[in-house]
């Protein structure tokens, strides 16, 4: 192909993606709609696209750079001196290297557990999966936040580490920090806060005099903090910070090995290769914004966080899950109105929020991230329209049998067959093979009957499928 041939083809590909700027797609992407920025940080990004992180002394300026990133961070999240920090690929890379850090600090501990809210990012679960964690799962009081006693009374010989969230992405709300992070100390057990979303906002939030539960190294007991510059540093895809309190605390979390006859492989991160761009393209963007420009930028996204929570407790037919703390706004519809097609319905209004599914006693939701450039009087006109037209339409309907079913269905027992005609159900596939139906309400309306382990299940295997080459010829 011919350079003009690729480009073309990049641009028809993408044309299918959801956008990326003008602060309408309220998951996924974080938009500070500073276009001058942006631009600078994809030139830094390409300017390190082939520098590798794996060794710091062939790349000394992605060292420099990352502790220049780590030194931005400590006063936002009240680091002492001997703070230090790593720069990972993202929020989940950071919260998996927090979990194996306080696992190989403890080797004494045959059994490992971590104790969590059931509030807690998914990354955690992921984290027990990959590293042979039990995750202990406590469930949330009334207010969607993590219940101090009962994590308490949770924690015992085989913990190695706790974790809150600041704030939970589900419901937006912060959890109480200092009780947490003070029963874990009195235990001598780690306790880490999920900052990812929050950290580069709480921070602002709190000096724009807004109350914010203490969640930093402020609070005694607290040894480990993620924050995502991809998320509110609004840097280019992927770069994450875990940030600990020491030292000490960090070593466990490096693997080494001289054992073989290369070279003598050392790695801070899960990755070895790193790219050099994710680096380059979140200082680019940390230098150029400043932490006056993060506070203008703060201030922005919490103002029309407010108008937008304002906007939907105010709505007929939906109600916020919690008042937003943060910058994530959830909300439930009443039994006559179908939150699914209410996205749906947004997504035809040229608007991206996300659906989240039942758990328990909770009803689905609808879930928006808003950033600084998100026009919060265009969104909540768009979503009033949108609730005229789900209520209109109706609720979508699941065949009784058939959720009888998916309720007795063991995904164990499934194979390929059975799972190709579940897809097909749930309109994932059909004739023409496998993809997204124009209207997803009636998908997630089958997978919230369904119970979380055939979710998962109808999932993976959709991503299975989506994920194979064409044959030859096709």
């Amino acid at each position: 192909m011919t350079p003009d041939q690729i480009r073309a083809r990049l641009a028809a590909l993408q044309a299918d993606d959801l956008p990326v700027h003008g602060g309408r797609t309220l998951a996924y992407v974080y938009d500070a709609g500073l276009a001058e920025v942006d631009a600078l940080a994809r030139e830094a990004v390409a300017a390190f696209a082939g520098s590798n992180g794996l060794d710091p002394t062939a790349f000394p300026s992605l060292l420099a750079m990352e502790n220049e990133l780590v030194s931005f961070a400590r006063p936002l999240v009240d680091g002492p001196a001997t703070m230090v920090g790593t720069l990972t690929s993202g929020g989940t890379e950071s919260c998996l290297l927090a979990v194996q850090g306080a696992r190989d600090a403890r080797p004494e501990v045959r059994d490992p557990a971590i104790v969590v809210p059931d509030t807690v990012h998914a990354a955690f679960h992921k984290a027990g999966h990959y590293f042979g964690v039990r995750v202990v799962v406590v469930p949330t009081g009334p207010d969607h936040r993590a219940d101090a006693a009962a994590m308490a009374a949770a924690v015992d010989d085989s913990t190695v580490l706790v974790v809150a969230s600041a704030p939970s992405y589900a419901d937006g709300v912060v959890d109480p920090v200092p009780e947490i992070a003070a029963a874990a100390a009195a235990r001598g057990v780690r306790c880490h806060v999920d900052a990812c979303i929050g950290g580069w906002v709480l921070p602002y939030a709190a000096r724009l005099g807004r109350p914010v539960t203490p969640w930093t190294f402020a609070v005694e007991g607290v040894t480990s903090i993620s924050t995502d510059l991809h998320k509110y540093a609004y840097a280019p895809k992927g770069a994450s910070l875990l940030l600990h309190r020491d030292p000490a605390l960090r070593r466990p979390q490096y693997f080494a090995h001289a054992g073989w006859p290369g070279y003598t492989m050392l790695n801070a991160t899960l990755q070895s290769t790193r790219s050099g761009g994710p680096t380059a393209g979140a200082w680019a963007t940390v230098q150029a914004i400043g932490d006056a420009g993060y506070l203008r930028l703060t201030e922005q996204a919490l103002t029309a966080t407010d108008a937008i929570a304002a906007g939907i407790a105010a709505l007929p037919g939906l109600s916020l899950v919690a008042p937003p703390e943060s910058t994530l706004v959830a909300a439930v519809a009443d039994p006559d109105l179908d939150v699914f097609t209410v996205c749906d319905e947004m997504a035809e209004r040229g608007w991206f929020v996300q659906p989240q599914l039942s758990y328990g006693e909770r009803r689905p939701s609808l879930h928006v991230a808003i950033s600084a450039a998100t026009d919060p009087a265009a969104f909540l006109a768009a979503l009033a329209s949108s609730v005229d037209a789900a209520r209109e339409a109706g609720p979508v309907p699941v065949d009784p049998g058939v959720a009888d079913l998916l309720r007795t269905l063991d995904p164990a027992t499934l194979g390929d067959a059975e799972f190709d005609l579940l897809l097909a159900a749930g309109g994932l596939a059909g004739d023409e093979g496998l993809g997204l139906p124009e209207r997803m309400a009636p998908v997630n309306a089958l997978l919230d009957v369904a119970p979380p382990a055939l979710r998962e299940a109808v999932l993976v295997a959709f991503l299975d499928r989506l994920a194979r080459p064409f044959a030859p010829g096709t």
